[in-house]
């Protein structure tokens, strides 16, 4: 006599959950950038301290801080930071040198509030927003390695390291600066417009360097040395600005407070 089946057969077609693919992949652009904003939520967890070290070392020895990305890459398969500490306390910053610019052209508080909103949303983000897209594109369209066309420079990455090149300019131009502007920069003297001019002149030279230590940084690009060709030109355009008597601290400081405020 047949023994009576206590059990149902077992279906040989498979769950539809386990053969449907994950709709947002955890190495996609958007996954990455939902962890980022999520970070944002959870403040404890932000590491300081290393981002702090980060910006000691752009202004010392910024291929140092170049070395981390990549190691970040063999860890967690991005070049681009997971972390947004950096970007924390680099609105702390902007946010205590818009108070000295407030101090320095005798801003009221509505014109502070407009001339932080100008620095943080033009100068920092909007300008970043720009120069990486310009950057993303131009080193994925030209500057790959033939034998790496399967693989990219990130947007995230880009915009870290125009974040990274923004920070010491922010420092001697919205900091250093603010301390000579009365003092020297802001006369009609030839070494006013000298001081002045070579601060803009280190500034702008030091942020198209991390720039270029940046996406040198990464093997799948060559020929990255283009990067620093505008170095010859900022260098001209400050010899005829010294040439010419254009105090180009003076023209900020009235475009700031004239048009902006």
């Amino acid at each position: 006599m047949e023994k009576a089946k206590t059990s149902p057969p077992t279906s040989r077609v498979s769950s539809p959950l386990t053969v449907l693919p994950n709709p947002i992949p955890n190495n996609s652009a958007t996954a990455k950038r939902y962890k980022y904003m999520r970070r944002f939520l959870k403040f404890r967890q932000m590491d300081f301290e290393f981002a702090l070290w980060q910006m000691v070392y752009l202004l010392a020895a910024p291929q140092k801080v170049y070395r981390n990305f990549q190691y970040r890459k063999q860890t967690k398969n991005q070049f681009a930071r997971d972390d947004p500490a950096f970007l924390v306390i680099l609105s702390f910053w902007l946010c205590m040198s818009s108070i000295g610019f407030a101090f320095v052209l005798q801003l009221h508080f509505t014109g502070f509030l407009k001339f932080i909103a100008w620095v943080v949303f033009v100068d920092c983000i909007g300008t970043g927003f720009v120069v990486a897209t310009s950057f993303w594109f131009v080193t994925n369209k030209y500057l790959r390695k033939p034998q790496c066309l399967d693989q990219d420079v990130e947007w995230g990455y880009a915009f870290d390291v125009h974040l990274n090149a923004f920070f010491p300019l922010l420092i001697i131009l919205h900091v250093i600066q603010l301390f000579f502007y009365h003092a020297v920069i802001g006369h009609e003297w030839f070494l006013s417009r000298l001081f002045g001019n070579s601060l803009w002149l280190v500034a702008i030279g030091y942020y198209i360097y991390i720039t270029f230590l940046g996406y040198n940084a990464l093997p799948i690009l060559h020929n990255t040395q283009v990067l620093l060709y505008p170095l010859t030109i900022l260098l001209m355009f400050f010899i005829v600005t010294l040439a010419s008597g254009w105090n180009i601290s003076n023209s900020l400081m009235d475009f700031y407070k004239y048009r902006v405020i």
